[in-house]
């Protein structure tokens, strides 16, 4: 895709254009994957960070309850998803120095064994080269690492300035060639975000071809330094997600909790913008409040069981499949 072209996608108010973007989108996708959306089961498996960032509420310098998933709550998650025809599992938390390499490779070790018809995905946050390649080996499938923005003066006013954009970025390439299946990402609209910020974004993406992309809408955080600034944009983020298909047309692309947060419908629109992945909750009742990486994260407090077949119904109605199926990405 010409420079041009996505200038005048990101840019043009004509809504014939977008309309037409959101079919091409569509039609990509179903060329290469049918009419299937993967079904994904997201445990978040500790709120620990030690990190700061500037738009996480659950960054280290925020007071919250802090909680830590044991493996046996872990597994019993993957149980409780398995049963329910899920087979992926994404083990999800921020960068906590207790889940060290032991523990974490013992987790994944334990659910490789127990689940073997299963893909595992992690999304850890940043760690060093012997790590991933050890998680690697206990048998993670999958890694993903939003890079957050592509330009290295934009991180930097997202971040506090002992977080390295060059080792975000060496990262995802540590994980490239340790053969994992590797997604990255950005929020829509984040504070000091521009179209040429995006620009910047989408050339990295195309360039580095990942296997998935996960954007959503910034939304602000209670006790951070961005708890004022207002929410990004739906149509951006829906405008986006058609943009990466067309670039990447055989992507694994998320509906994100984010637009569902944001709109009673959101997952919805994300698929009928060229979105294949949904990512329910299986973590305990009790634990999902408390992963409040944003305002208002949607969570239905409904039982697994409830809100994954409310979701498959969801897409049934606008005619998806949900396969029970690890939804690999197709080469």
């Amino acid at each position: 895709m010409l420079s041009s072209d996505i200038d005048h996608l990101l840019t043009t108010s004509d809504p014939t254009a977008i309309d037409e973007l959101y079919a091409e989108a569509c039609r990509l996708r179903d060329a290469a994957y049918g009419r299937q959306v993967f079904v994904r089961g997201l445990i978040e498996i500790t709120n620990h960070c030690g990190n700061d960032c500037l738009y996480c509420g659950i960054r280290r310098s925020n007071t919250c309850r802090r909680y830590r998933l044991t493996k046996e709550q872990i597994l019993d998650c993957c149980r409780q998803g398995h049963e329910l025809g899920i087979r992926t599992f994404v083990l999800q938390g921020g960068e906590d120095a207790w889940m060290t390499d032991e523990r974490v490779a013992d987790i994944v070790k334990s659910i490789r064994s127990q689940y073997p018809d299963c893909a595992i995905t992690l999304s850890l946050g940043e760690r060093g080269y012997d790590s991933f390649c050890r998680l690697r080996e206990a048998g993670a499938d999958r890694y993903l690492l939003r890079h957050e923005t592509a330009d290295r003066d934009h991180y930097a006013r997202l971040h506090p300035t002992e977080m390295s954009f060059d080792h975000r970025m060496q990262c995802l390439r540590d994980l490239r060639e340790l053969g994992y299946q590797v997604g990255c990402g950005f929020m829509v609209g984040s504070p000091f975000q521009t179209i040429e910020t995006i620009k910047k974004d989408l050339a990295f993406i195309a360039d580095f071809k990942p296997e998935m992309v996960g954007i959503g809408p910034f939304i602000p955080a209670e006790g951070t330094p961005f708890a004022d600034r207002k929410a990004g944009s739906i149509e951006m983020t829906l405008r986006l997600l058609a943009i990466i298909r067309l670039l990447l047309p055989k992507v694994l692309l998320p509906a994100t909790t984010a637009l569902g947060t944001l709109h009673p419908k959101g997952r919805e629109l994300a698929i009928a913008a060229g979105a294949n992945v949904v990512m329910p909750n299986l973590s305990p009742q009790d634990t999902r409040a408390l992963y409040s990486i944003y305002n208002n994260k949607l969570s239905t407090g409904s039982e697994a069981a409830e809100s994954i077949a409310d979701i498959r119904a969801r897409l049934k109605a606008i005619g998806m499949d949900t396969p029970v199926s690890r939804g690999d990405f197709k080469a």
